[in-house]
């Protein structure tokens, strides 16, 4: 079996422009086996480091992902891709 391969455009969600995602999160709510995580963007310069504000999504267990494409279908940015 291929390894399935992740990608999320961050010009079009995160840290680099588009959606903040903390205000979508779908991706994380559609996905089963939970294979993203939302974390805050290290080596940024916050004004307040206890609060950050610049967020981002990041595929960090491919493995688990079952292709089933939910992330890809629901994501208002169409950011995220999924190949093997």
């Amino acid at each position: 079996m291929k390894k399935t391969k992740i990608k999320i455009d961050y010009t079009k969600c995160g840290d680099k422009g588009g959606i903040d995602p903390r205000e979508c999160t779908i991706c994380l709510k559609v996905c089963d086996p939970c294979v993203f995580l939302m974390h805050n963007v290290l080596g940024v310069e916050e004004e307040d480091p206890k609060d950050p504000q610049v967020w981002r999504i990041t595929p960090v267990w491919p493995s688990t992902c079952m292709r089933c494409m939910k992330c890809v279908e629901v994501c208002p940015e169409k950011a995220i891709t999924v190949k093997w």
